[in-house]
């Protein structure tokens, strides 16, 4: 089994030595230029730096990097080591470059890194992309500190190649309680919803309707740095369309490609660690028993802790 039940409530899905050796024939790694047919829904279990040079040339329409930030970090057998910040802004450096030439002309870009490294990661995207904005997320949880200010946000650059790309604004709205509402000509509150508690409201780049997963969301992994579901599904749904292309060269436990199949693109990643590529290839074939995704039901997000009003109007399916 997948599951490693510790208490009757913790759905954290974990990999057996058995599920390894049944999903590492799935697995690819790369030895020679391949075609966008070969890797694509693939999982390739490989360092990206030797992998990227067989990949195909313009294939991407959405690119996710979620590398290892800047901190000395064990993730399974690998482990990275912290640089000083001009170290680490050549390594993204390196990294970015070897990207490029995977993008198509009017690919997007979404480059995530610790506040720490923030800077130096604008630094080098503006190099190479039209750095259009930095989302700043709420992680929720955190260690507080005597001596310092409470760590628990991270940052998402928005890049493009052009401007020329996808942005589905109407896709990734969210609802939201209000207390006083925006009026029409004749007074009446303008896109509310259940009594009068809620509005669909436009984006901004300041998230904090995201819950990192724990051990009793079904989405929760073994993975130490794991992203949320509706945290891909608003980079997925703004950015790209129904069968475009995402590429995350950073898998980690497999969030975005398990994301893209849910909403119905194609995907690739790539991901070092065998233990962990298995991790994404279990959690890949568990979408087949379907398609939910945490704060996200009928093509509306919503904000943390809303799931009764939810339930009420027949959303608690997802």
């Amino acid at each position: 089994m997948a599951i490693k039940t510790k208490i009757e409530r913790n759905r954290t899905l974990t990999v057996t030595k058995s599920d390894m050796r049944r999903v590492t024939p799935n697995l690819l790694k790369l030895n020679e230029s391949t075609k966008v047919s070969n890797i694509k829904n693939k999982v390739i279990n490989q360092d990206v730096f030797e992998a990227a040079q067989y990949l195909p040339k313009s294939f991407v329409d959405l690119l996710i990097v979620d590398p290892p930030y800047n901190l000395t970090k064990s993730f399974n057998k690998q482990i990275f080591k912290k640089k000083n910040l001009t170290e680490y802004a050549d390594w993204i450096d390196e990294l970015v470059q070897k990207l490029i030439p995977l993008l198509k002309p009017t690919a997007s870009v979404y480059f995530c890194s610790d506040w720490f490294s923030s800077t130096s990661v604008h630094f080098v995207l503006s190099k190479y992309f039209r750095v259009r904005n930095r989302i700043t997320w709420e992680r929720e949880k955190g260690r507080g500190s005597k001596k310092n200010w409470k760590q628990n946000s991270e940052d998402i650059w928005f890049c493009t190649l052009s401007d020329d790309y996808t942005f589905n604004v109407e896709d990734i709205k969210l609802k939201r309680r209000v207390i006083a509402p925006y009026k029409d000509k004749n007074g009446v509150p303008k896109d509310w919803d259940i009594n009068n508690k809620f509005r669909l409201t436009y984006p901004s780049n300041i998230w904090n309707d995201l819950s990192v997963p724990f051990w009793s969301m079904p989405e929760n992994t073994e993975h130490p740095t794991q992203k949320p579901e509706k945290l891909m599904a608003k980079l997925i749904l703004a950015s790209s369309n129904k069968k475009d292309f995402v590429f995350d060269p950073f898998l980690g436990s497999g969030t975005s490609a398990v994301v893209a199949k849910k909403l119905g693109r194609n995907y690739c990643g790539i991901e070092i660690d065998n233990k962990f590529a298995c991790l994404s290839e279990v959690r890949l074939s568990r979408t087949n028993k379907g398609d939910k995704i945490q704060g996200y039901s009928d093509g509306i997000f919503w904000e943390r802790n809303t799931f009764a009003y939810q339930n009420k109007n027949g959303n608690s399916k997802k």
